[in-house]
């Protein structure tokens, strides 16, 4: 008998069990498949109290919604897989549509969006053993640098010290990172090239080995800057997607990016779950297409 969104409480008030039996029993396969790109949807933003997309404060906060848009991406040609946090990787994983899928698990939840200590942002989600346990894929993690905001040290330890875990666990591990600053009170990232150039080398350095690091980035203003950007590091690295206004403006961009040698794929989010203009399944197959 197969499990609907609707059937989700009543099977976790009555079988909190069935999320690690079905964690048991899901099909695997290899982070790169047949052809060595990578197309992750994410959906970790609810966890930091990020629900707002364009003009809707809290378009994020129907879980039911945000799980019918995860079913459709993930089940379009050319998705390889969904970026979350605990609660929702389980929601999928009942709902049976995580088979022979990469399975991300977003490990530091705890900068939440607007808070004083947002740059501290402690693990307070995944852990590398958790991952282990369930059987995912990878973890990923958001690595902000203030320079003038102490709790930046907070997280570039406990960012080292998951790093550390995860290559323990042989586990890969998709580091996020950002020079950022607050103006009006408000966490702004720096995506200038020598910005983003300076986040890639800091991040490459952390923990005690960088065999499992992957690098998660976005596309600077400006996406004739990325060759020189991604000379930084040799680690392989990801397109970060981010919220887009202008969706054929970011394709470009995009495209432009993934002819990069370091480039391995892309994690995107709100905007092929929400997009601005067309449907979830048009919005997945155009970037789909991109690789």
């Amino acid at each position: 008998m197969s499990t609907g969104i609707r059937d989700l409480a009543s099977l976790r008030a009555r079988h909190p069990e069935a999320i690690a039996e079905a964690a048991a029993r899901r099909a695997r396969r290899p982070l790169l498949g047949d052809s060595g790109r990578l197309m992750i949807v994410a959906a970790d933003h609810a966890a930091r109290g990020a629900l707002g997309v364009r003009d809707r404060p809290l378009a994020m906060a129907d879980r039911a919604d945000l799980l019918e848009r995860l079913c459709t991406a993930l089940s379009r040609p050319g998705v390889d897989g969904v970026l979350a946090t605990a609660d929702i990787l389980e929601d999928l994983l009942l709902l049976g549509v995580l088979e022979n899928k990469v399975v991300m698990g977003s490990m530091n939840r705890g900068g939440l969006a607007g808070a004083a200590f947002e740059l501290d942002d402690r693990f307070t989600g995944h852990r590398a053993q958790d991952l282990a346990r369930l059987r995912f894929d990878a973890g990923k993690l958001l690595l902000r640098i203030d320079h003038d905001d102490p709790g930046s040290l907070t997280t570039l330890e406990s960012t080292a010290r998951a790093i550390d875990d995860m290559a323990a666990h042989r586990l890969p591990l998709f580091v996020e990172p950002f020079l950022s600053r607050r103006i009006g009170g408000r966490v702004v990232n720096d995506l200038s090239p020598e910005a983003v150039t300076r986040s890639i080398a800091i991040a490459s350095g952390l923990g005690g080995t960088s065999a499992y690091t992957w690098l998660k980035l976005p596309v600077t203003h400006d996406p004739d800057d990325m060759a020189e950007v991604l000379e930084a590091s040799t680690l392989p690295a990801v397109l970060l997607g981010g919220e887009v206004d202008d969706q054929e403006a970011a394709y470009e961009r995009w495209r432009k990016a993934l002819r990069l040698p370091t480039v391995q794929g892309m994690v995107v989010g709100r905007s092929l779950l929400y997009p601005a203009e067309g449907s979830v399944e048009t919005a997945v197959d155009t970037a789909v297409g991109l690789l």
